[in-house]
């Protein structure tokens, strides 16, 4: 087995650092987690553009890790990653579900492992997968899972659909004003909205985790506050979108055929050609990205200000992070899906009473969440996990746990270390390949895949991905599921003359 399998691999699991440092005992859980944020649009990862203070008030006093990565960069399979520790090839969970079909009634989520375990364990909005606007707009669950939760509660808002100036920016050429509601959970729209925080899904979500902090405060809790910002449409009062006029916005350095040496399945599904926007829409869109993502940070600020008011930041760990990144036009890409850094990488910063504040350059990833916290809090970790525990990090975050990050999508596979990223799209290759020495090209503008020099690189990363994707499935559930079944094709109906 290489070097990177037995570093990378094999040492995953259950309980593997123990806290020498930050004392073992039954803190509190608070889990803050936005949606689409990229950890290049937040000041606390050095973007001067788009102040977030409030994020900044959990990094001044915790650690912020710098290369911290999800498992698959969309919404739903990501979030079931990191609430079961399993990576999506462990559960051929690649949808929009909760993954509980897959995972069975017998293996415990992370706040489902709190709640057995004396914990009220409450959501707020979405943290498995809600369809944005849609489950926003009605009020309902999503993908939710059940047994997650004591209880849980949903944030109804009216996304696009409010008073206010609306513009649809992707597929829109022209710049013609149209009805704010066309576009659905997918499409550019800037909404400068009428009336206040509270009118809208994340104000809600604020106001009502405000309340269940001084509710729940005299017991055990694991309360997971989900934002829907900055997920499109960009819905945001007026005030916060007057902080960015679009006529100020930078967008990042455009390289003639940038996307030429890239494989087809590399091509993000939404790119500046694609979607028709102009240079003026582009900047658009980073004004109404960088409005939903201040509207968000006001309302986690409000969050953080009743938890000390209640004085439970002494006995409460505290989490923010994202699902996954989000390109706002590197490569001229947009959006998420792909496996390049602005869409895997996302920002995670956990605080722990008593801890030391540092920056950790350590690879971690969003499935190493459950280990972790169940281990701060004193919890046995259950055999399932295949995160890591990353507690010696926060004690020592000049420390490492592991050579690689490791993400996927449907076809394509990520193994990304501080030398490389490796992009593999399908499992024989078939559909191309992508690698960058993150050393001289940290904004992956050379793809150096069909190089002859760099053969020995690829074959070592393909013999690592051989190896990693053996064992997730391996330690995962995989064994226990029925193979699918292949569809067998229709037969042609003959016709009759």
């Amino acid at each position: 087995m290489n070097k990177f399998v037995a570093s990378s691999i094999l040492m995953s699991g259950a309980g593997l650092f123990a806290a020498d440092k930050i004392q073992q005992k039954d803190y509190n859980v608070l889990f803050i987690i936005a949606d689409d944020l990229t950890a290049t649009a937040i000041s606390t990862y050095d973007n001067k553009a788009c102040p977030t203070p409030n994020v900044e008030r959990i990094a001044e006093e915790g650690t912020v890790f710098t290369q911290a990565y999800c498992q698959f960069p969309v919404c739903g399979p990501s979030r079931a990653s990191f609430m079961y520790s399993y990576y999506p090839h462990a559960t051929r969970n690649f949808g929009y579900n909760s993954g509980r079909k897959n995972v069975g009634p017998d293996t415990p989520t992370w706040s489902q492992h709190f709640k057995n375990n004396g914990y009220n364990a409450t959501r707020v909005s979405k943290i498995y997968h809600m369809g944005v606007p849609g489950d926003i707009y009605k009020g309902t669950d999503g993908a939710d899972d059940p047994a997650s939760w004591t209880q849980k509660f949903n944030s109804k808002g009216p996304e696009a659909d409010c008073a206010g100036e609306a513009e649809l920016l992707s597929g829109n050429p022209d710049g013609t004003k149209v009805h704010k509601g066309m576009g659905g959970g997918t499409a550019f729209i800037n909404v400068k909205a009428d009336g206040g925080d509270l009118f809208h899904s994340d104000g809600k979500t604020a106001k009502k985790a405000c309340e269940l902090l001084k509710e729940l405060k005299d017991e055990k809790f694991f309360l997971a506050v989900g934002f829907v910002r900055p997920h499109v449409p960009f819905v945001a009062p007026k005030k916060y979108f007057e902080q960015f006029p679009f006529k100020s916005m930078v967008l990042p350095e455009k390289v003639e055929n940038d996307q030429a040496d890239i494989p087809k399945p590399g091509i993000n599904y939404k790119t500046s050609q694609g979607t028709k926007m102009s240079i003026e829409q582009q900047k658009k869109v980073v004004s109404g990205y960088y409005a939903s993502v201040t509207y968000m940070d006001t309302q986690v600020g409000k969050v953080l200000d009743v938890l000390k008011k209640e004085g439970l930041e002494d006995n409460t760990i505290v989490i923010f992070t994202s699902d996954h990144g989000y390109h706002l036009g590197e490569h001229d890409f947009w959006s998420k899906v792909g496996l390049m850094d602005e869409s895997s990488q996302v920002p995670l910063i956990i605080k722990v009473p008593g801890q030391k504040p540092g920056r950790c350059n350590s690879f971690v990833e969003l499935v190493d969440l459950y280990p972790t916290v169940a281990s701060l809090c004193g919890l046995e970790v259950p055999k399932h996990v295949q995160g890591k525990n990353i507690t010696k990090l926060l004690n020592d975050p000049s420390k490492k746990v592991r050579d690689a990050a490791f993400c996927v999508n449907n076809k394509g596979f990520l193994l990304r270390t501080e030398k490389w990223s490796f992009i593999q799209h399908g499992e024989d290759a078939s559909l191309g390949m992508q690698l960058y020495d993150m050393k001289k090209d940290p904004k992956q503008y050379t793809n150096l895949a069909a190089k002859p020099e760099y053969k020995a690189v690829i074959e070592q990363f393909q013999s690592q991905l051989k190896d990693k994707l053996q064992h997730v499935r391996e330690t995962g559930i995989i064994h226990r599921l029925p193979p699918k079944r292949e569809k067998k094709p229709k037969k042609k109906k003959s016709k009759k003359h």
